[in-house]
């Protein structure tokens, strides 16, 4: 995918103002779905997030490029289900050249020193969250908030993530200032959960 095939506006990394709250929600979205909309609807309103980056990621290092939809397709789907304001799709990663979050994390946090970031994630990718490269390193970058998906409920006790930095954990009532917390810091918040997955949409198509 060439970077001219990815309207200019996707290629920046968005703005925020001093002193916002920002969540950052990264992923493939092959496709995007209704239960990435629930995980960001779940950040935005738990977390009291000013905005949410949804960053639609070049591909995962982790997963086959072999049924990778193209980025400039993932992104249009993604504008297709996110509705609200706050949410701002951006593709900026595929602009630098980066495939690993720990890149991007360190990234986003020179360029933006006055802006309060938390990672967000689904708790299905908790599980796998120690194969991500600097994995550690990423938990002391930024706050991170885990939202509840099917079959992953009690990923919060199995997963090493969770076992290296429990005593990191802050409780989900206290989810609202968790960007207050220098990191490593990291909850669990539970909420409505959807079935959907795109794993199983691809399989389906």
């Amino acid at each position: 995918m060439h970077r001219e095939e990815i309207d200019y506006r996707y290629q920046r990394m968005p703005h925020a103002e001093r002193g916002m709250v920002v969540g950052l929600f990264g992923g493939s979205f092959n496709p995007p779905h209704q239960g990435h909309a629930l995980v960001a609807e779940i950040a935005l309103r738990r977390l009291g997030l000013d905005q949410l980056w949804w960053m639609v990621t070049p591909g995962n290092p982790l997963k086959s490029r072999n049924h990778l939809a193209p980025l400039a397709e993932r992104i249009a789907l993604s504008e297709a289900i996110t509705h609200d304001p706050r949410i701002k799709v951006t593709a900026f990663e595929q602009t630098l050249g980066m495939s690993y979050t720990a890149n991007t994390l360190a990234y986003v946090k020179a360029r933006n020193t006055h802006v309060h970031f938390i990672w967000v994630m689904g708790a299905d990718s908790l599980n796998t969250f120690h194969r991500w490269q600097k994995w550690q390193e990423i938990a002391r970058t930024f706050p991170i908030a885990v939202i509840d998906r099917p079959g992953s409920t009690l990923s919060y006790l199995s997963a090493k993530m969770a076992k290296t930095f429990h005593y990191a954990r802050v409780d989900e009532d206290d989810a609202r200032v968790l960007w207050k917390k220098p990191a490593p810091a990291w909850t669990f918040i539970h909420g409505r959960r959807s079935t959907l997955s795109s794993t199983a949409l691809r399989a389906a198509q």
